[in-house]
């Protein structure tokens, strides 16, 4: 493999990472597992946008939030961001164990709001879908 050729390999891998995710949520049985799936979906968007923008040697010594780093590398994203970083209390919540704060709607609309945090980046990326076109369903 070129070395032209790995950037875009490592792009389409990341991709298909974060599409996976989102077929995991979009099967699972319980609410509370698709907002898991779903929130985990939109880590890996943000994953790919951090790997492509994120400057190497600019990092401090201590962890830092995704959503707050995306922000700042990709401006256009902080909406995205902020959205998916209030929903963390909740992620936590329910890795915790309360997962009846989760219903079947609140599920649902995070794994729609993560397919279209998708979408965007894909598009940005200069990426087609490359998801199959779905037939009904939610």
């Amino acid at each position: 493999m070129s070395q032209s050729s790995l950037p875009e390999a490592s792009l389409q891998l990341d991709l298909h990472r974060a599409r996976t995710a989102l077929i995991e949520a979009e099967l699972a049985d319980h609410p509370s597992e698709r907002y898991l799936a779903a929130h985990l979906a939109a880590l890996r968007v943000a994953a790919v946008v951090l790997a492509r923008r994120a400057r190497p040697g600019r990092s401090s010594s201590r962890p830092r939030n995704a959503w707050l780093v995306l922000a700042e590398v990709a401006p256009e994203l902080a909406e995205w961001a902020a959205f998916f970083a209030a929903t963390e209390g909740k992620r936590e919540a329910v890795r915790a164990g309360a997962t009846a704060i989760i219903n079947a709607r609140e599920a649902g609309d995070l794994v729609r709001d993560a397919q279209n945090f998708l979408g965007l980046v894909e598009r940005a990326l200069g990426q087609r879908d490359r998801r199959p076109a779905r037939t009904g369903g939610s």
